[in-house]
């Protein structure tokens, strides 16, 4: 085998372009021109390195063997020469600048992030990726889908490999053919990287900080990569699947998609008036436990401790069931249990809490429903749940929000600490995690708010960016479908008078409301 590569590398001078490409071992092209750039980038630095190879040992190696001493060469006593000085520290210059100006050019090719047609969020946590369509109000978890069985050895076996062993997930991320794709790159809790092959994007994800990447495919279909940086004890688990369609199948994957959220939003609706059976609960939970939480928790419940504790017979499991729920819903802060509010629905979060709270022996006999976790969580009653329902599964009911918020009164006028004490926590949770709780925000995809023109400036124009979003930032989502138009009055009013701005300026609802109908 190595007698056989150092032949093709030998021969390399004589094969083609496209020849390399199509070697295993070597870089391929990838499906962007910015891919194209860099595989011609390693092509150009690998044949100078070549050349330079070939000149420098064909000197010394034609050196040794002419000027060997069994020929009677003696060597030439010189102490310098200002010729060979120049020329050692001439050529190689050159030789960097031939490298260095096209790696150059690509560089910032990669980093242009400008005009933009879609722009994405892209979440990395253990061990998912989490996608949010600024433009399109979408927004979803992939997971990888390979079961279980395939890479789990039980008893000194496993099932046989699918074609894509651990690079498939339930749910891709769809993105157009020919449109400029813009990636805000972040993570939930440890440093990840998403990385994809063809498209020539490999960005960190690290916690607290958005990094930028772009693409802009040329063909449609399916391509594949990983998390590329060590995230824990299931990193091998991370994998990524890109989906490119035409525009008119994107188009119509993007109405599907709205079409799923109000079908969702109204199963989780009526799932708050439903009574489900001891044995579906315990079917539906053990399935979303082992797609969701055997990974830390072990299928046998027996946990990874210290870091990720049994549930077999845990306090947490046999306790408060309140307490239980609130875990699985919110996660618990300092720990690795992540909070599952946004990526289960309320019936399923029931099922798994019952399933943990039955199984392995546990046997509790507590059944627990859909309206059960709304109240645990701090929802209203199976008769009045309106908003909070809104609040549980935020992801999916923005597209029902008309159907679920009740009518308000917008000729209340409010005082400042009414409007700042609400304010505040709309901000909390709809705003500090852009533009941070101190209001220093994560330039220069999230601005800072403290101090800012827009917080500082015309009124006007801070409604019209919160009601409508922003044209040039399309990080900076319309939130007039998401929030009440008190709650954008309260915000609004919150971010004028928070931290060091103190406008003194009072925002009611129904100012909020003659700015939304210009």
């Amino acid at each position: 085998m190595k007698r056989r590569n150092l032949g093709w590398l030998l021969l390399g001078s004589v094969l083609s372009s496209s020849a390399w490409a199509d070697m295993p071992l070597n870089l391929t092209q990838g499906v962007t021109q910015v891919s194209r750039d860099v595989y011609d980038l390693h092509m150009l630095t690998l044949w100078i390195c070549t050349a330079i190879g070939v000149v420098v040992f064909g000197a010394m190696f034609w050196s040794m063997f002419f000027h060997r001493k069994s020929k009677g060469a003696k060597a030439a006593d010189f102490h310098e020469s200002t010729t060979v000085e120049i020329l050692w520290t001439a050529i190689p210059i050159v030789i960097l600048i031939a490298m260095a100006v096209p790696a150059t050019i690509t560089l910032i090719d990669m980093e242009n992030n400008d005009d933009s047609d879609v722009t994405i969020q892209i979440t990395g946590s253990q061990w998912k990726w989490h996608y949010k369509y600024f433009d399109q109000d979408i927004e979803y978890y992939s997971v990888l889908s390979t079961p279980r069985e395939q890479y789990e050895n039980q008893n000194g076996t496993s099932a046989k490999k699918g074609k894509y062993y651990l690079l498939e997930v339930d749910k891709p991320l769809v993105i157009p053919v020919n449109k400029k794709v813009r990636f805000l790159i972040t993570s939930d809790d440890v440093i990840h990287a998403w990385w994809v092959p063809a498209f020539a994007v490999k960005q960190d994800a690290n916690p607290g900080f958005i990094n930028e990447a772009w693409t802009k495919v040329d063909e449609p279909g399916i391509y594949r990569g990983q998390c590329a940086e060590l995230c824990g004890k299931d990193h091998g688990f991370m994998p990524i699947v890109v989906d490119v369609r035409s525009e008119a199948d994107y188009a119509k994957w993007v109405k599907e998609q709205h079409q799923l959220a109000a079908m969702a939003a109204e199963a989780e609706k009526n799932s708050l008036n439903a009574s489900v059976s001891m044995d579906e609960l315990m079917a539906l939970g053990e399935s979303t436990y082992m797609a969701y939480c055997a990974a830390c928790h072990q299928p046998t419940g027996l946990g990874l401790p210290p870091a990720f504790p049994a549930l077999k017979g845990s306090p947490v499991a046999l306790g408060d069931v309140n307490v239980h729920i609130s875990t699985v819903f919110n996660g618990k802060a300092g720990t690795g249990m992540q909070g599952y509010g946004k990526q289960l629905s309320l019936k399923e979060i029931a099922a798994v809490v019952t399933y943990e709270r039955n199984a392995w022996g546990n046997n509790t006999g507590d059944a627990v429903q859909a309206a059960d976790v709304n109240s645990a969580v701090g929802g209203a009653s199976t008769s009045t749940t309106g908003e909070k329902v809104t609040a549980a599964v935020e992801d999916i009911a923005e597209k029902v929000a008309e159907k679920l918020t009740p009518t308000e009164d917008l000729t209340k006028v409010y005082a400042l600490d009414e409007l700042m004490t609400m304010g505040e926590q709309v901000y909390a949770t709809s705003c500090a995690a852009c533009h941070q709780a101190s209001g220093t925000g994560l330039p220069p995809v999230f601005p800072a708010l403290d101090g800012s023109v827009i917080a500082t400036g015309d009124v006007a124009k801070h409604l019209d960016m919160v009601i409508n979003g922003s044209a040039t930032n399309p990080a900076m989502a319309a939130f007039s479908s998401q929030l009440t138009k008190t709650q954008i009055a309260a915000v609004v009013t919150y971010e004028r008078n928070a931290w060091s701005n103190k406008t003194g300026d009072l925002i009611q609802p129904a100012d909020v409301d003659a700015a939304s109908a210009k």
